[in-house]
């Protein structure tokens, strides 16, 4: 089952902590060919780097804005051309950048959050494309968020709908792209115990969170990579697309 994984073409983007380096770790360990994409974490991107030659797979990092159009396009292309092309795309990038409450938000706060969670999404899928048909087809995962579908926390009204954005665009996605034999999904993960949290939430806010998990504890970053293995793999999800798998513990059963 796992052999399918050994020389694949993978960009994880936002691959250099949290989900998004668990997933690239795990798929560098199975043989993957992984482009780890980072913006500003540039020693926690090569520490992923590391691990997974470490554990024989192949791996390069790279950085760039992707809540830029033009820095999107010159990421996928450059980890392309690294990659000898691109089978599997995991759009993890993305952020709240802060808790702030409606009557706070501003156009410059507005313009980051949305930039960076939805337009990334929007722009490097659309560069991708290309390297997706000169390889007979592709596959798409983006990291979406329970909070498309609660709303999220306090202060997090911007982060939620941007997450609720890709969730639907999976979707759309998903019908366009059919026909060209490349599948869109998503991954939905609840409350993680990554530094999202430790940087956005408190004490407070993550005990409200447990007490709402049926399993009684947040979930961490490895317990999300199989959602992300199951979707990217052919022999297991050849017929799946246009879904969003939930990982929460329980938090939201929809």
């Amino acid at each position: 089952m796992f052999e399918e994984w050994k020389g694949k073409r993978v960009l994880v983007t936002g691959a250099s902590r949290g989900i998004g380096a668990a997933v690239a770790r795990r798929m560098g360990a199975l043989g993957a060919s992984v482009a780890v994409h980072y913006h500003a974490s540039s020693e926690a991107a090569e520490e992923v780097v590391e691990a997974i030659r470490t554990a024989g797979g192949e791996a390069f990092a790279l950085t760039g804005d992707l809540s830029r159009s033009s820095e999107a396009q010159r990421v996928v292309d450059e980890a392309a051309e690294r990659l000898g092309g691109l089978e599997l795309l995991i759009n993890n990038a993305g952020d709240m950048l802060g808790r702030v409450a409606l009557e706070e938000i501003d156009d410059a706060h507005y313009d980051r959050v949305m930039d960076l969670n939805a337009r990334s999404v929007v722009m490097v899928t659309r560069a991708a494309l290309p390297h997706f048909r000169r390889a007979g087809g592709g596959n798409v995962i983006h990291t979406t968020s329970i909070a498309a579908r609660n709303g999220g926390g306090p202060g997090a009204g911007l982060y939620a709908a941007a997450k609720g954005f890709v969730s639907t665009l999976t979707r759309n996605m998903a019908k366009e792209l059919a026909a060209e034999r490349i599948r869109v999904n998503a991954v939905a993960p609840g409350t993680i115990a990554t530094d999202f949290h430790v940087r956005h939430s408190n004490e407070a806010h993550l005990a409200t969170a447990r007490a709402g998990i049926p399993m009684g504890r947040l979930g961490t970053a490895e317990e999300c990579v199989g959602a992300y293995l199951f979707l990217g793999s052919e022999s297991l999800s050849a017929y799946v697309t246009g879904q969003v798998i939930e990982v929460n513990g329980g938090q939201l059963m929809p």
